[in-house]
């Protein structure tokens, strides 16, 4: 693998990352869903060992949310490249949901090469300060 396909990885990755981010403020879930492989999974940053697991779900998951405003600021990624169809990253994650404190927590994720592009394999949430 070239540098230059590297690099193509790692910010076709990234960008999935952010897309998730602005997809979710905006309420996009079709689009946030789409963003997961077929059979991906995903944990929520409050809910780190409850996995929600395939596209169809994920989707059922969030359209079952509350309406509500959120923005949320990822930061920190950084993209290992595995294989020309594999990698997986790790970001940070601040969340604003209107009064009171932020909620920081950071990604893990697995990233998949499918037949629709880069996607997400996995996604595991977790919160750095945790409500006592």
């Amino acid at each position: 693998m070239t540098l230059d396909d590297r690099l193509a990885i790692e910010w076709q990755c990234t960008r999935l990352v952010a897309e998730y981010a602005n997809l979710n403020d905006e309420a996009r879930w079709e689009d946030v869903a789409a963003l997961y492989a077929e059979d991906g999974w995903m944990t929520r940053p409050t809910a780190p060992d409850d996995p929600i697991v395939g596209r169809a779900a994920i989707l059922a998951a969030f359209t079952a949310r509350l309406p509500r405003t959120t923005r949320h600021i990822c930061s920190n990624i950084v993209i290992d490249v595995e294989s020309p169809t594999s990698a997986r990253g790790r970001s940070a994650m601040l969340l604003f949901t209107g009064p009171g404190a932020p909620i920081v927590g950071s990604f893990d994720d697995r990233f998949a090469l499918t037949d629709e592009g880069w996607r997400f394999g996995a996604r595991r949430g977790s919160l750095t300060f945790p409500a006592a």
